[in-house]
């Protein structure tokens, strides 16, 4: 496989993460709304502020995916949220096509996390933000 084949793969795997966080984002924005998402998550037991910082990090963090701000770091960022999904999801079964949704789904999506941050931005990404650059540790730049 050529350097550009990887770059391109890097990349549509990227931006389909991407793509699933800020829609999850939005979905609990606007359709569950956010004081919905905040009492589901208080029915599990947690506290409203993982709600708020759940919905921060799949807006922002799937639209810096998207762009390719800093992807190793945001794909690393999202696996604590992406496992949460899969917490939620254990008691449901395998199949999200189950009653509820099962955790195949959030399974994947941690697994692509961690290929984002193993692979990198690919291409057509942003990469960096001068502003912030200082801020992010170097092995997780692109």
């Amino acid at each position: 496989m050529n350097n550009l084949t990887a770059n391109h793969g890097a990349f549509i795997t990227r931006i389909t993460l991407g793509i699933i966080l800020l829609a999850h984002g939005a979905l609990k924005i606007f359709v569950f709304t956010i004081p919905g998402t905040v009492g589901f998550f208080g029915s599990l037991g947690l506290p409203a502020l993982v709600a708020y910082l759940t919905i921060f990090g799949e807006v922002f963090g799937g639209a810096a995916l998207i762009l390719g701000i800093y992807p190793r770091f945001i794909a690393l960022l999202s696996l604590p949220i992406l496992l949460g999904a899969t917490w939620a999801h254990l008691g449901n079964g395998w199949l999200f096509s189950n009653e509820g949704g099962g955790w195949e789904f959030p399974v994947l999506l941690a697994v692509l996390s961690i290929v984002v941050a193993v692979q990198g931005a690919g291409s057509f990404a942003i990469k960096s933000v001068p502003v912030i650059d200082r801020l992010i540790p170097k092995t997780l730049k692109d």
